[in-house]
């Protein structure tokens, strides 16, 4: 208050006691013009107190004193203004409201800002992209794009290739439908630094297969990469970085749908690992395109394996929808998980990996079921499954997202979200750099 010009003091002083959490006032100069702002955040403390106030404020530039800040802090505000003003325009358009800009505040690390906001709106774009412009192909195309841009390698496997190079449970999912199933495989980094790999689930699109969605479960399954999505995210804020690893980025791009050719219940199907697999429900094909990365993943031994998918309804039912669950074999890992999200103040939440379970997936045909029996513990049970195709599950964290926020909030508006990015990232800069 004292730091104050004598005209917002004494504007001040008549209003302290009627401003409330979620006030946006505008503060007058000596000559009566506009001289600033106040904003009343007391609702919404930490990184996300200013996360609507770059689109309610309207354009112009606008300054923040944050030096009284410790510089995280400082770099979380800045961050959260960046990430609110996110908008997916591309079929609309742009909304003449103005944005406000920041100036830059000192005391902020811009370059990490921006690398973190990059990463997370770079997956929200790919999560709103609705399946006809973003199938196996153009989800290809974006996976090129950022290895191009950090000098990366690209492998693909599409097709019939898949077969002929052993990933025969990404073939069965994605053969039924015209834009064709592939294996997408970047690579970053020397090859004598810790090896770093992130496994994503790109199902661009999910019918159900022939154990058909309802059409209300289907009105969202645009977001059904959005495990891919958010690894090429997070992948741009560790090469951003620089981060000292061998970042290896594996993801199963397929489209799930229903045609002559689909994949049936019943059927049993030749995994990567040599494992049989007795389909008990064409909807639970997430875990199968996976399974196979992830036992590619494991050939070359990772440091540190994650996996990253919207694999179950049942992980949303035990967490809700704003709550990134993850399972993992290791205490130790898992607190570090944990204790990263408190860090940036992302919400994770460990659920069990309970291996007396297991029993749940057991086949009389096969190896294993797909589908867990009963209608319990399904996102254990999912998790359970992939653990089959782990060869090292206490170097494996296994992230069950939702993908998507339901509701507009500062910072993260309504549409396709990276849930688990910013925690994730805290954890892998605190283990190698």
């Amino acid at each position: 208050m004292a730091r104050q010009p004598d005209p917002v003091r004494n504007w001040l002083s008549g209003r302290e006691g009627g401003l409330k959490a979620g006030v946006l006032e505008r503060l007058p100069g000596p000559d009566g013009a506009q001289a600033g702002a106040l904003a009343v955040t007391a609702d919404e403390p930490g990184m996300w107190a200013i996360g609507d106030l770059g689109k309610r404020l309207g354009g112009g530039d606008w300054t923040l004193d944050l030096s009284a800040l410790p510089n995280a802090e400082a770099d979380g505000l800045c961050l959260g203004w960046a990430l609110g003003t996110y908008d997916f325009d591309r079929y609309r358009k742009p909304k003449d409201d103005g944005r406000a800009r920041l100036v830059w505040p000192e005391g902020a690390n811009r370059e990490a800002v921006l690398a973190m906001a990059g990463g997370v709106c770079l997956a929200r774009d790919l999560i709103n992209t609705p399946a006809e412009h973003m199938g196996p192909s153009e989800l290809e195309s974006a996976a090129r794009n950022l290895a191009d841009r950090f000098g990366g390698a690209t492998a693909v496997v599409a097709g019939d290739d898949l077969l002929a190079q052993n990933f025969p449970m990404i073939h069965a999912v994605g053969r039924a439908a015209d834009d064709a199933p592939r294996l997408i495989d970047l690579t970053f980094g020397d090859e004598n630094r810790p090896r770093l790999t992130l496994v994503g689930k790109g199902v661009c699109f999910d019918t159900g297969g022939l154990d058909l969605k309802p059409a209300s479960g289907m009105e969202l399954m645009r977001k059904d990469m959005g495990g891919a999505a958010t690894v090429l995210g997070l992948a741009h804020v560790i090469l951003s970085a620089k981060l000292p690893v061998r970042l290896r980025v594996l993801i199963s791009a397929v489209e799930n749908a229903v045609a002559g050719n689909a994949y049936r219940p019943g059927d049993i199907l030749q995994s990567r690992k040599g494992l049989t697999v007795e389909i008990g429900n064409t909807d639970a094909e997430g875990r199968l395109v996976m399974a196979d990365a992830l036992a590619l993943a494991c050939e070359e031994s990772p440091d540190l394996l994650i996996d990253m998918a919207t694999l179950t309804g049942a992980a949303r039912v035990a967490v809700g929808t704003e709550i990134a669950a993850f399972f993992a074999r290791d205490d130790a890992l898992a607190d570090a998980v944990t204790a990263a999200g408190r860090a940036v103040a992302e919400p994770v939440w460990r659920l069990p990996l309970h291996d007396d379970y297991r029993h749940m997936l057991d086949s009389p045909f096969a190896d294993i079921n797909n589908a867990g029996s009963g209608r319990f513990a399904g996102a254990t049970t999912a998790a359970l499954f992939l653990k089959e195709f782990v060869a090292d599950p206490d170097r494996w964290l296994h992230f069950d997202i939702m993908a998507w926020n339901s509701r507009n909030r500062p910072g993260r508006p309504r549409g396709g979200e990276a849930m688990g990015l910013r925690a994730l990232f805290h954890l892998i800069r605190n283990r190698y750099a």
